[in-house]
């Protein structure tokens, strides 16, 4: 699991306990803008014990679990994070990748890694990445959030049945 995927996890959570952001915020001691970037998958600077403070104050509990126990589906945000850094020097990240995603923002530093996953990607590994994000926010954020990217960078993508002009 991608730290973005916490976001919806603590939301649903913190719901079904009857909390607004600022009640949990205020017993977990975060600030509610910190709480509510922690829900919409932007990982915001929080400390482990933080972050399991207000797992626990919903019910939750973080594991780590071997890299063996998370077999299974295709992992494409990391298939799209390999296949973007091949040529440069600094990797992008799957954590960064589904961060941009989430926000519609592409640090300068990554252009040329975006580029890359919009133009040379194979379709179903696109559509993988979408499906994989989708989860963390809906599906129309996350093809808002890409249509806002493909202006930024000047392009199109394009994935099955949909174009998202620049």
């Amino acid at each position: 699991m991608y730290l973005a995927a916490l976001g919806p996890v603590i939301r649903q959570a913190r719901k079904a306990k009857s909390l607004t952001q600022a009640q949990l915020a205020r017993r977990a001691g975060v600030a509610r803008t910190t709480l509510n970037q922690l829900e919409n998958g932007v990982f915001p600077d929080i400390g482990v014990r933080k972050l399991a403070t207000i797992l626990e104050l919903v019910g939750q509990s973080l594991t780590v679990l071997p890299a063996a126990a998370k077999r299974g589906k295709p992992d494409y945000v990391r298939m799209a994070c390999t296949s973007a850094s091949t040529s440069f020097r600094e990797p992008l990240r799957p954590d960064e990748l589904v961060r941009i995603l989430l926000t519609g923002k592409v640090p300068a530093a990554r252009r040329s890694h975006l580029r890359v996953i919009f133009e040379e990607l194979p379709t179903p590994v696109l559509e993988g990445v979408v499906g994989q994000v989708e989860p963390w926010s809906s599906r129309e954020k996350v093809l808002a959030n890409l249509a806002k990217i493909a202006r930024a960078l000047g392009t199109t993508l394009r994935i099955a049945s949909w174009t998202i002009p620049a």
